[in-house]
């Protein structure tokens, strides 16, 4: 996809964006948008631009139901993605 592609998965079940738990805890929320800016600033992505994806259901290609991010970046990103 990209030279840098890192998964950020939380460790609570959440099953997707859509489940109720994560708007209960606005917490964890915050947690992973920090970890996404930490790991952008440390990778360097940040400088150039990259992308948070989050699939949700089997037409946007999600396998796993588990709430997972994928943080892109390293290089030029194309749209429309696929």
């Amino acid at each position: 996809v990209a030279p840098v592609h890192i998964l950020l998965v939380p460790k609570k079940h959440i099953s997707s964006i859509m489940d109720p738990k994560l708007s209960e805890d606005p917490e964890l929320t915050t947690k992973l948008f920090s970890a996404i800016q930490e790991i952008a600033e440390e990778t360097k992505i940040n400088q150039e631009g990259f992308r948070v994806v989050i699939n949700r259901g089997v037409n946007a290609g999600e396998t796993v139901p588990h709430l997972h991010f994928h943080l892109i970046g390293g290089r030029e990103l194309s749209w429309p993605p696929g």
